[in-house]
């Protein structure tokens, strides 16, 4: 079942609706690398500290006559955080935004040229605390095909697309080990046409699916 209008009621039943409020947007993550790891996200020396960076990610949903995909980006390879990763479009909550709503759009348009025209905001996923001491606050959303992209070369590599059916089926992940700052470490990773998709960007992806499919 790959038409658009089957996963958009899907999404739309497990989508948080309202954005979270202050409270949960300044404590450690609902979801996030130290629970892959077996830890708790408050126990993380940033999250005690209070130095976790808010960021707002867009989840874009494109919807497609013969089925929607999930928008990716990889990100250009001389940067000095997260070179070549694959992410969502993204960035870190600045004072000048309205509200990480405010941050997605703006960070998706600045990075791959999507314009917030074709972007419609379907709700929100749990709070999400990577490794590297960010709280990353996924904002799902549909896109109207018609749109045309334009990447910031300073920041975006490539620019692809996965199928949704294909992003939210938990069997394509696989949980991998690694040894990072003298721990073991896991974390979910899935390859698609050559593009290694892991870490946080992979870790929405699978909390999205299991979701979806309750």
């Amino acid at each position: 079942m790959h038409d658009n209008e089957n996963w958009r009621s899907r999404i739309e039943a497990v989508v948080d609706r309202d954005l979270p409020d202050a409270d949960t947007l300044s404590r450690p993550g609902q979801v996030g690398d130290a629970r892959i790891n077996g830890g708790d996200p408050s126990e993380e020396e940033w999250a005690v500290a209070g130095d976790l960076r808010l960021a707002a990610v867009l989840v874009p949903v494109v919807q497609h006559a013969d089925g929607p995909s999930v928008l990716l980006t990889r990100r250009a390879d001389h940067l000095d955080k997260h070179s070549g990763q694959v992410a969502f479009p993204g960035g870190k909550v600045e004072d000048s935004d309205a509200s990480p709503v405010a941050t997605a759009l703006r960070e998706a348009e600045e990075e791959i040229g999507l314009s917030p025209d074709y972007v419609e905001v379907a709700g929100f996923l749990d709070t999400y605390q990577t490794g590297t001491g960010f709280l990353m606050l996924p904002v799902v959303s549909f896109v109207r095909p018609g749109f045309s992209l334009t990447r910031d070369e300073n920041e975006v590599a490539d620019i692809f697309e996965v199928p949704l059916h294909k992003a939210l089926n938990e069997d394509n992940y696989e949980l991998n080990k690694v040894m990072w700052q003298g721990k073991q470490r896991t974390y979910y990773s899935m390859q698609f046409e050559g593009y290694n998709i892991w870490g946080a960007t992979a870790g929405v992806l699978m909390h999205m699916s299991r979701r979806v499919a309750l």
